[in-house]
């Protein structure tokens, strides 16, 4: 649990270098993030929303199994909210060429679209979020770092009408095989 509390106060760090970062700064940095093996077998995540005033709306966790298929990488998410809901999405993510992805899922508006480069993913969607009796549109701008053999940092900044409403924080952490 240090581990996951130190790499969230790494990843508030890394919050604020969004606005001008290219994936191809990234290139050549390790430890290398590949997705279809960073995400094979159980990983456990802890996050958080914070909106655009800096004040944390919500917490959570996730369990994901991932499993790769040789084309397809399926990543069944099982969230729980610190106000006991509970959310299931399921991506799956296809490679469309060396170090490129495309991803669905039901809650997904259209094909996200990912790039990789050295420790490096960046991701970008739109999705339909549940935000109390309410559906809106966001569009998510996803990083992922990967920090070291057990450890992915995620920061996603959210996006509505144009207009930036917040941030998402992970902590990814492999816990092994299926």
């Amino acid at each position: 649990m240090r581990r996951m509390i130190a790499a969230l106060l790494g990843l508030v760090l890394l919050a604020g270098c969004g606005g001008g970062m290219k994936i191809e700064d990234f290139a050549g940095r390790t430890p290398e993030l590949r997705l279809e093996e960073y995400f094979a077998g159980r990983t456990r995540a802890a996050g958080l929303f914070e909106d655009r005033f800096g004040t944390v709306r919500r917490t959570f966790t996730v369990d994901i199994l991932g499993t790769w298929d040789g084309t397809t990488l399926t990543l069944d998410e099982d969230f729980l909210y610190n106000d006991g809901e509970t959310q299931k999405r399921i991506w799956r993510l296809t490679r469309t060429g060396e170090r490129q992805w495309e991803g669905r899922a039901d809650d997904v508006i259209g094909i996200a679209t990912g790039r990789e480069a050295g420790n490096a993913f960046q991701f970008g969607y739109r999705i339909n979020l549940q935000v109390g009796d309410s559906t809106w549109q966001v569009r998510f701008d996803d990083w992922m770092f990967r920090i070291d053999d057990e450890i992915v940092l995620n920061t996603a900044r959210v996006y509505r009408w144009g207009i930036w409403i917040g941030t998402v924080q992970l902590a990814f952490r492999r816990l092994g095989p299926a």
